[in-house]
Formats: C-alpha cells, sequence, structure tokens
C-alpha cells in the first residue's frame, strides 16, 4: 500500500499521538517503525476496501475542513500541540456518531498493535524491556523437521479426487481425514500456508502475520474484532487448547431445530472419537498464576469454579513454553489437527495444498463438479471432484457458497460470535500473565442467567502485549504506557457470552465476506452482568486496581477509590454501542447452520446445502445456534459426523 507524502505524514502524526513515547528511552511509535508495520499488516487483507478507505482519510485527515469534522476546529491537525491531538482523538472515541467511534478504534487497533507487536529497529522493543516482558524465544533448536508434505501450485493445474475439502482447520482437517479413512481420493485445499514446530518462536508479529486470517478484522459496524486462524491447521494450531464437549443442553436446543442426531448416540460417539484423537486430558491443567488469580476470586465468592481439558500431550510444560502457545506450540505438545487428522489423511494419500484460495465451487444441473482456486503465485487450480466439503469457517464458508451460486436466504444468516470482553485487576504480586497453562480454569456461575441456557463463562487466557490491543481503551499516551508498564503485575478475566441473538455475513459486489453483527437488548445485558462478575473475581481475589474495555475509562481501586456500585454505573453508562467497550469474536460460527428446514436452515440435516446436495459444510458454520463453550471439539465432532454420512452415500 503505498501513500502519498501528505498522507504519510498523516499517519505519522496519529500514530505518534497514539504512542508518543516518553522521551526517556521508549521511542515514539514513528521512531519504532509502526506505520510501515501498520501498512505492512493492513495489505494482508484480500479485501481492499479497508485500504482504500484509510487512504482517503488520512488524505483529508490534516486539513482545516477535517479538522472541523473531528473536533479541532478549522485548524489542521499538525498544528495542534501533543495535548490538543490527543484531545481530538478522545473526541472522536467518545462521538455520538457510531462512524466517529468505529474510525478512531481502527486507529488505535491499527497503531497500538503494531507498536506492541514490533522489534523496531534494534531487533527488541525498549517498551519489552520496561514492562519485563521477555520477548520472541526464537526458534526450538530441537523442534523436529515439519512431518507434512503439502503441494503448492506456481502454474495452472488440474486435479482429480473424489472429495476436494476447502479448508483446512479444525472441520476440514477432520473430515479429510474420516473420508481418507474411508478409502476416497482427497484433495485439501488451504488459502494460508504450512508451518510446524520449527516455525514457532519468532514472536507476536511474526505469528500474526503468518497464522492468523488475513481478514475481514472487525465487524461492518466497529463492534467487533475478528479472530480466526489462518494456516494449514487453521485455529487448531493457535487455540489455547481448551477441549470442551457440546454441553447437553446445547446438544438438545440443536436437534430441537431438525438435526436430530445431535440428541442421539451418533453424535456422543463423534465427540468421543474426537476426544480419543486429540489427547484430551485434565493431566496437564497445571494451574497458571493467572488462573490462580480466577479461582483465589471464585472461592472467595462461593462461585463454581472447575479444571479444563485440554489437547496435549505429556510434552506441554503446562508453563513458561505453554503461555507462548497462541502463537504456535514450538515443542509440539498441542494436537491440532496438523498433528492429528491432517496426519491421518496424509497417511491414507490425501493431497494436501497450501497456498490455493478458492473462489467458486462449479456446480452445473444441480451438483458440483469440483473448485477453482488462485494460487498466492497467481495460477489457476481447477480440483474436479464428486463431492465437494467446505470447511473455510463461518466467514468465508458463507461467502464462497453465495458466490457459487447458492441462494438460500439462511446461507450467512443466524451467526453467532460468542461477545468476548475482559476485565483487568493489578496486583501487589507478580503474576507474568504471558506464561502458565493457556487456559485451565473455569468459573460458569453466570451460564445460564435466565434459565433457557444462555449467559457467560469466566476464562483466562496468556496476555501478551499485542493481544491486549482489542480489550484495553485508550485514554491518553501516558495512561495507556502506564498501564501496559503495568503488565507483569496484571491479570484479566474474560467473559464469553453465549449469544442468542444472531447476525449475518454478506458478500460484497467483489466477493469478500462482510459481517454484521450488533448486540441485542438481552445480550448485551448479560454481557454487561458478566463484566460486573468478573470486576467482583478479581476484587475478591485482592486487586488494587481493577478497569474495563470501556472507552470511557470505567475503574475503581477497592477500599480506596471508587466503588464496584460506582465501577458498574459507570460501565452501564458507557454502554456497549460500537467502540463504546473492547469486544471481540474469538469463536465465529452459525452461519450456515444445520436443521430440518430450508425455510430457517442454510443446510440439511446431513450438513448438505439444500441446493446442492453433493456440498457438504463441515465447520463452526453448521452450529444451529452458539455453543456456549470454546467450540473446537464441537466443530470437530460434527465434521466427523457429517463426513461419515458423505462417505456412506459416496460408497
Amino acid at each position: 500500500m503505498e501513500l502519498t507524502a501528505k498522507q504519510r505524514a498523516a499517519l505519522e502524526l496519529i500514530c505518534d499521538t497514539f504512542a508518543p513515547g516518553d522521551g526517556l528511552g521508549l521511542p515514539s511509535a514513528t521512531e519504532l517503525g509502526v506505520p510501515d508495520v501498520m501498512l505492512s499488516m493492513l495489505s494482508r487483507d484480500p479485501d481492499p476496501s479497508g485500504g482504500k478507505l484509510l487512504s482517503t482519510v488520512l488524505g483529508m485527515w490534516d486539513s482545516p475542513l477535517f479538522g472541523l469534522v473531528v473536533g479541532a476546529g478549522l485548524r489542521s491537525f499538525s498544528k495542534l500541540s501533543p495535548a490538543d491531538r490527543e484531545r481530538v482523538l478522545l473526541e472522536l472515541a467518545e462521538s455520538r456518531l457510531g462512524a466517529k467511534r468505529a474510525l478512531f478504534q481502527a486507529l488505535k487497533k491499527g497503531t497500538l498493535l503494531s507498536y506492541y507487536v514490533t522489534p523496531g529497529p534494534e531487533g527488541f522493543n525498549p517498551l519489552w524491556k520496561q514492562m519485563g516482558y521477555p520477548g520472541p524465544p526464537g526458534p526450538l533448536a530441537t523442534a523436529p523437521r515439519p512431518a507434512l508434505s503439502p503441494l503448492r501450485y506456481s502454474e495452472d493445474a488440474t486435479l482429480d479426487c473424489d472429495v476436494v475439502v476447502v479448508g483446512s482447520g479444525a472441520g476440514g482437517g477432520t473430515a479429510a481425514a474420516v473420508l481418507a479413512e474411508a478409502g476416497l481420493d482427497v484433495v485439501v485445499l488451504e488459502r494460508g500456508g504450512y508451518y510446524d514446530d520449527a516455525d514457532f518462536g519468532a514472536g507476536e508479529l511474526d505469528a500474526l502475520t503468518k497464522l492468523y486470517a488475513p481478514g475481514p478484522n472487525a465487524t461492518a459496524e466497529g463492534l467487533l474484532t475478528l479472530v480466526a486462524g489462518g494456516c494449514l491447521g487453521g485455529g487448531t494450531v493457535v487455540n489455547w487448547s481448551t477441549s470442551l464437549r457440546t454441553p447437553d443442553t446445547v446438544r438438545e436446543e440443536w436437534a430441537g431445530i431438525g438435526a436430530k442426531q445431535f440428541a442421539t448416540e451418533e453424535f456422543s460417539e463423534a465427540l468421543d472419537a474426537v476426544e480419543k484423537r486429540l489427547s484430551v486430558n485434565f493431566d496437564r491443567s497445571t494451574i497458571s498464576a493467572r488462573d490462580t488469580v480466577l479461582e483465589r476470586g471464585a472461592k472467595a465468592l462461593g462461585w463454581d469454579m472447575g479444571p479444563l481439558p485440554r489437547n496435549v500431550t505429556d510434552a506441554c510444560d503446562a508453563g513458561v513454553e505453554c503461555g507462548r502457545c497462541g502463537y504456535g506450540c514450538r515443542v509440539g505438545a498441542k494436537q491440532s489437527v496438523t498433528k492429528t487428522w491432517l496426519s491421518d489423511a496424509a497417511a491414507r494419500g490425501a493431497r494436501l495444498v497450501v497456498g490455493a484460495d478458492v473462489r467458486h465451487i462449479e456446480v452445473k444441473a444441480g451438483r458440483a463438479e469440483g473448485v477453482v482456486a488462485r494460487t498466492e503465485e497467481g495460477a489457476r487450480l481447477h480440483v474436479r471432484a464428486k463431492a465437494v466439503v467446505v470447511s473455510a469457517g463461518a466467514v468465508q464458508t458463507p461467502a464462497l457458497l453465495r458466490r457459487s451460486g447458492l441462494r438460500n436466504k439462511n446461507i450467512g444468516a443466524h451467526l453467532r460470535l460468542h461477545p468476548a470482553s475482559a476485565v483487568f485487576g493489578v496486583f501487589d504480586e507478580e503474576l507474568r500473565p504471558w506464561e502458565g497453562g493457556l487456559q485451565t480454569r473455569i468459573s460458569r456461575q453466570h451460564a445460564d442467567l435466565d434459565g433457557d441456557g444462555y449467559g457467560v463463562i469466566y476464562e483466562t487466557g496468556p496476555v501478551h502485549p499485542g493481544m491486549l490491543v482489542g480489550f484495553m481503551n485508550w485514554r491518553g499516551g501516558a495512561a495507556h504506557r502506564d498501564a501496559m508498564l503495568d503488565l507483569a503485575r496484571t491479570a484479566s478475566i474474560g467473559v464469553i457470552t453465549r449469544d442468542r441473538d444472531s447476525g449475518r455475513v454478506k458478500v460484497s459486489k467483489d466477493g469478500h465476506p462482510i459481517v454484521e453483527y450488533t448486540l441485542s437488548d438481552r445480550d448485551r445485558d448479560h454481557l454487561h452482568t458478566g463484566i460486573l462478575g468478573a470486576a467482583s473475581l478479581l476484587e475478591a481475589a485482592g486487586a488494587k486496581k481493577i478497569y474495563s474495555g470501556h472507552q470511557s475509562g470505567a475503574s475503581y481501586r477497592p477500599g480506596e477509590e471508587g466503588s464496584h456500585e460506582e465501577f458498574a454505573a459507570a460501565c452501564a453508562a458507557s454502554g456497549y454501542e460500537p467502540g463504546r467497550c473492547g469486544v471481540a469474536a474469538l469463536h465465529i460460527m452459525g452461519s450456515a447452520r444445520m436443521g430440518g428446514s430450508k425455510d430457517d436452515c442454510a443446510l440439511d440435516p446431513d450438513g448438505a446445502t439444500w441446493e446442492v446436495p453433493n456440498v457438504v459444510v463441515a465447520d463452526a458454520s453448521c452450529f444451529p445456534t452458539s455453543s456456549g463453550v470454546n467450540p473446537m471439539v464441537s466443530i470437530e465432532a460434527i465434521a466427523y459426523m457429517n463426513a461419515k454420512r458423505l462417505a456412506a452415500r459416496l460408497a
């Protein structure tokens, strides 16, 4: 992405306002090279609309007219003092107009994420040293050579097979193994690259650009940040190893929508098979310092608390090494689908292809005949097949179905995102929240707030500098810097909302997915209850300062300044409209749901599309409603079940 000198100057001013440094050793954003990192990360998104919008904004940013729009009066941004520049950004953040708040959030996240993840010209970000953060450990010298040998195509090619699987994550990897085991010739197409143990450890920036999906990065109105895996193995390579079965109450709910097997032994056996293949166990759930805070608070309050099962082997140290695993497991302990199902599929002859972006399914006379992909090298890859399994994730799957001409009204509808936020507590003791078992404890105290199975769960997760940006507010450069310098003594409790109400995935005229989602009043109230509950847990655990991700800066110091009641009122007054509070979607589900009727479901009980019966979906898109728990095991069990049914039909 190329900027004019005027646009570049505006971007540097914005970045240096968000991250001005301190003049005493901490560099400004521009000195650290943040603008280039920010532009590089933005350029990864296949949808160019975000880059075009940024160029337009930067072109106008330093004009007096734009100054009037953003609250600077008829003065150029560059003519303002640093304090006045901060004031302008904060006025954007608190605007009554959602578009202005969304602009602020996009600029904030882009700048601060880049600032905290880049090593900078010296190779080690000075802020990391001041906060006690160790930085990237580098590749593990003893890591084995990559076990898989995926194919890449630099020239046009045509492949023939029985089944082509689009996507290689939890759903696609599992489906590929089941189909290959049934004796079918399988080709798996993955848009991202292949990375294994020896490729991990280079730090947040390297991982974000290799292992995570390049876009879309947020919902259209700016309410939620979107996070998904984007490499061979998908989210299973970078997730936090939490391996929860689909709750029985959720299974009954799903069966009631028409896919009755969710309440039968068929799905139970699929869950069992997944847990066995992933080595799910409680033996490596050694409590971390972060989870000690959660457990201590829950015990003090008399709340529910329990251990979490994890898909790791004895190679997991459940300590320092484990805390880095959200950016790839260097010791190979996490049983991702690359270690399990994809390995099984390859051993049975499946061909794995990376760097292949599937643009459409070929459909003739109501039957799929294959897919067409564009490779990273610009070649056209045509895969002819008897059936197509779509496992591209709950954002890309409905977009692919729409681009391929399918028109059922439920494709893209019923999207659930498990809206997640965090509350932070600063303690006297050092916690080093980037270390320790990824997730080892859970509280379900508020999992059923209204008697119908909907509410929130409380979990923690490893905290690295860049990972925080989507959840933290920004009240000025110095205040944000001080909060980051407290990171070693900070614990965050995550609030994951089981959303009852839904959003939608649409497709732009250029074929790119657009995610639309607003919190319903009911789901908003549940999220609010969770944020107050997380604050209660932190206070009971002994936190000296507690603050939420509300941009308004809701916080209190128990026993010293403010109270839980005042904090609750401040959170409620700030609200949960787009840009008001840091919220992310780590679990994206339900946009092509299975059920008994084409009137309200995109897929039949076999996971096949109503219009093209040999197109089967096998990923989180299939969820009839939100799962209420971390979805990996549920995704793999659905993929296992749907692939078994497809294999029987093809046989």
